[in-house]
């Protein structure tokens, strides 16, 4: 062999002894001699069987229901060919103790020697109660087990070396032998911290590698530290959460709102991120004010102080808005538009439109149609329609109480057909509400008051055979467009005046006008949102429906922007949605409108780079598409079976079921994120302002 063969021949014999060794360190994480709890004696593709024995059991602290157990042939003392069948270890869930084969027998003996016992003070499983050899087979016993998956080693790449090896995880097993053992060993500290805080290494759509601490591991309501896990610390990839659907469900005080904090803390921080610095807008619907404002709850720490946590963060980094002024909030941004100004018209209806949504009435139903788009400016006679409604519009939102802007002066020039005004003067004779409506429309500059009592006649008015008559020679007079005087729009308006109620349904969404302003605050959102900055929207003082109208605007327009500048080939901002109490704002479980803003952002957000966490106490609450849509889970207490076996149909959460049921701890969550392949309990920890 030539020098140079035998140089190469080394070095791959280096390369096989060096992951040998990759190998053992690998597999020495997960597996340990003193960590010994029994053996697996009956396997299948989907569960396991482990003989487990008291002194084992005692040894390791316990096994509480629902921990995990690692089963496995390797033995990191020896060496370890990561490249065998044999070479993994497959992850387990404890789910209820099993029968033995003996099971029936052991039970007759122990029913025997607490006979024997009854009335001692000594118990029938100490020493001298029975013998030895009886005592120590009655110590066995069984546990029935999940198969979640398999730890097994592979190279890095297809053309790595030989000992550049990285520890993969399948959500499966790839065979099984029944008549071969495993032994099976409870994970430590630092193998459970492995287990819970693994991530694929060949992820490539990870937007962000930052991890943050969220809690720590928890098996059970009752948790005893000596069990080794109460230290062991689980770690969020804020990254999960971008562009994706996440969802927090848990009955009132268990632990929904701080785990929201968290969550919505981690993604702030990742602009601090040294490798990869991200700014991700983000929006938080409050209907509590619980974020913008300080509470005993959160110690009066409030998620609007956040950029606090860290020496580079900035306080305009947060924006909050709200429907009112708060004395300790002097910089909030007050959600408030001009109804009356032109460029709001159609805003402000379409806030009306969704808040008279509820309506049944056809009256309703007839003015939430009506539009106010721009006519084309070379259809002199469409102006005049549009101003003849702008003025009308304007009269009835005066009448339901939004306030007029100075200097708005109502205008008829030209509006009002001098024949239609005659006849109104000659129908007066017999009802006097038409004259006195013609003569206001007479006027160049009447006032609002006036003009709304003037529609309301003419609009009765327009229902009499003398208007059918001037109809008629309107249509028919020479070089007319042979349309009628009064067009369907106009007369949905002027029915919202004749209906006694038709003002006052209008007159429930004023606290969302201003006199005093001519912008719009959606826009002014969004931009806050595409410069990265966290906007809370303090809902804690509106009416329910006006939330939702508003929310919903924001949302449309969030989803419509980022729409465009996806269909335009560019890259839009990274927008983070957050909504409490969601029930308030996303369509009911039974509800199947799909085109509804959530649905529409739920189904289709991700390619606009919009991400959406809800929160609420039932999952049946929540519309199933949005369901279908929700990568990320935290799951707290609910109470009834109706809600968990809703739950059921998603991940491994069947596996958590009595345990949700039951466990009424605050923060204690089970949590399936994008990058963690099976439910893990978690002990979400408290929400706080360090700095």
């Amino acid at each position: 062999m030539t020098q140079r063969g035998m140089l190469y021949n080394k070095m791959e014999q280096d390369q096989k002894r060096s992951a040998v060794l990759t190998a053992q360190a690998h597999f020495h994480k997960f597996v340990q001699d003193e960590q010994y709890v029994g053996d697996v004696y009956a396997i299948s593709y989907e569960s396991a069987i482990v003989l487990i024995h008291d002194f084992y059991r005692q040894k390791v602290g316990g096994i509480p229901s629902l921990c995990f157990l690692l089963a496995t042939r390797v033995n990191p003392a020896d060496e370890v060919d990561y490249k065998k069948e044999d070479s993994s270890v497959i992850l387990l869930r404890v789910m209820d103790a099993a029968p033995t084969p003996n099971s029936a027998e052991a039970e007759r003996i122990r029913f025997e020697a607490a006979q024997r016992m009854s009335g001692e003070k000594k118990h029938w499983d100490e020493a001298g109660a029975m013998d030895g050899t009886t005592a120590h087979l009655l110590s066995f016993a069984a546990v029935k087990c999940r198969v979640i998956g398999t730890f097994f080693l592979d190279k890095r790449a297809e053309d790595a070396q030989e000992d550049d090896i990285v520890v993969r995880f399948g959500s499966d097993i790839s065979n099984y032998y029944p008549n071969r053992g495993l032994k099976v060993y409870k994970p430590n500290a630092e193998a459970l911290k492995a287990i819970i805080n693994y991530r694929d290494p060949s992820r490539s759509d990870q937007l962000s590698d930052l991890s943050v601490t969220v809690g720590e591991v928890r098996y059970a309501s009752t948790n005893r530290s000596f069990q080794g896990v109460s230290n062991v610390t689980v770690d969020l990839m804020p990254g999960d959460l971008l562009r994706q659907k996440t969802a927090l469900f848990g009955m009132t005080r268990t632990g929904k709102s701080n785990t929201t904090k968290i969550v919505l803390q981690s993604v702030f921080e990742l602009r601090f991120d040294p490798k990869n610095p991200q700014r991700i807008g983000q929006i938080v619907f409050d209907p509590n004010g619980e974020y913008a404002n300080e509470n005993v709850q959160d110690n009066n720490s409030a998620i609007k102080n956040v950029w606090k946590s860290h020496k580079d963060g900035k306080p305009e980094d947060v924006v909050t808005y709200g429907i009112t002024q708060h004395p300790n909030d002097p910089k909030r941004q007050l959600m408030l538009l001009n109804f009356h100004a032109a460029d709001n018209l159609q805003i402000g209806k379409e806030i009306i439109d969704a808040g008279l949504a509820g309506s049944g009435s056809i009256y309703v139903n007839n003015f939430r149609q009506v539009m106010f788009a721009e006519p084309d400016s070379g259809d002199p006679s469409g102006k005049t329609r549009h101003s003849r409604r702008v003025l009308a519009y304007r009269a009835l939102l005066a009448k339901a109480g939004f306030a007029v802007p100075k200097g708005l002066v109502a205008q008829t020039n030209g509006l009002f057909n001098s024949d239609l005004l005659q006849t109104m003067q000659q129908a007066g004779q017999t009802e006097p509400s038409f004259a006195s409506a013609a003569a206001t429309l007479s006027k160049k500059d009447p006032s609002w008051a006036d003009l709304a009592s003037a529609f309301t006649a003419l609009s009765k008015f327009i229902k009499t055979s003398e208007y059918a008559a001037f109809e008629v020679r309107y249509i028919n007079r020479p070089n007319g467009s042979g349309n009628a005087w009064a067009d369907e729009d106009f007369k949905k308006i002027l029915g919202m005046f004749e209906q006694p109620n038709g003002a006052r349904l209008i007159g429930a969404m004023v606290k969302q006008h201003t006199p005093d302003r001519d912008t719009d605050y959606a826009p002014a959102i969004y931009r806050d949102l595409a410069a990265g900055k966290l906007i809370i929207i303090d809902q804690s003082s509106g009416d329910p429906g006006i939330n939702k109208s508003s929310a919903d605007r924001i949302m449309w327009y969030i989803f419509r922007q980022n729409q465009a500048l996806f269909r335009d080939g560019k890259e839009p901002p990274d927008i983070l949605v957050y909504v409490e109490e969601a029930h308030n704002l996303l369509p009911a479980g039974n509800e199947m409108d799909l085109e509804d803003v959530w649905v529409r952002t739920a189904k289709e957000g991700a390619k606009f780079r919009i991400g959406l966490v809800y929160a609420t106490q039932e999952v049946s609450s929540i519309q199933r598409n949005i369901l279908k849509n929700t990568a990320n889970w935290f799951i707290g207490h609910l109470n009834n079976t109706d809600e968990t076996k809703e739950l059921c149909k998603f991940y491994d959460f069947e596996d958590f079921e009595p345990s949700i049921r039951r466990a009424q701890d605050r923060g204690f969550m089970r949590v399936k994120t994008l990058s963690n392949l099976f439910v893990i309990p978690v002990q979400i920890r408290r929400f706080e302002i360090k700095g």
